[in-house]
């Protein structure tokens, strides 16, 4: 069994913490883990009806550079259910909703040192939101791309290393099994 026998919180931000475990492992001795604590999240596999993919490009800065991705967005806000968060960030970040929304898969980003997880979801029957309850954008959000790509362009586009978001290379592979 592994146990946490000491917790230290080295940083505390708005959306993730650091903390340093002392953790007993299952032979006795104790080894130090560092752990970063993250709101987890939501995104959406947005498929037209003509299958094709509604993707944004959007400025990360931890990379330095603009990548392609599906909407997406932390479950910030407290009680509500990730299905409404992934309708509000589908809204935010494309201007459309969703008729019909499906759990698609839940990912662990990277479990070697963080919790966080993202839950994906299939969106269909998409329709655009009309002109005054559309999201004001701001920050990295406001020179955002909004694009559609047929299904297959986007998985090529994976494989070509042009999508590179873990969340999104998952959704979009899944998306296109669950679809074949």
């Amino acid at each position: 069994m592994y146990e946490v026998v000491e917790s230290v919180e080295k940083y505390h931000g708005r959306i993730f913490s650091v903390v340093a475990d002392m953790v007993r492992m299952p032979d006795g001795q104790v080894h130090p883990r560092d752990v970063v604590t993250k709101l987890h999240a939501v995104g959406v596999v947005p498929i037209d009806g003509e299958g094709r993919v509604v993707l944004v490009r959007q400025y990360r800065h931890a990379v330095r550079d603009y990548l392609w991705e599906l909407p997406a967005g932390l479950l910030d806000v407290d009680g509500e259910d990730p299905a409404d968060t992934a309708r509000r960030e589908l809204n935010e970040e494309t201007d459309l909703v969703a008729g019909s929304l499906e759990h698609l898969l839940d990912l662990h980003l990277s479990p070697g040192f963080t919790n966080e997880s993202i839950r994906i979801y299939l969106a269909r029957e998409l329709a655009d939101v009309h002109d005054d309850h559309r999201h004001v954008r701001v920050a990295e959000e406001a020179d955002m791309q909004v694009r559609r790509f047929p299904l297959r362009e986007a998985v090529d586009m994976v494989f070509k290393g042009e999508i590179t978001n873990a969340a999104s290379v998952a959704g979009l592979l899944a998306a296109a099994v669950r679809l074949a």
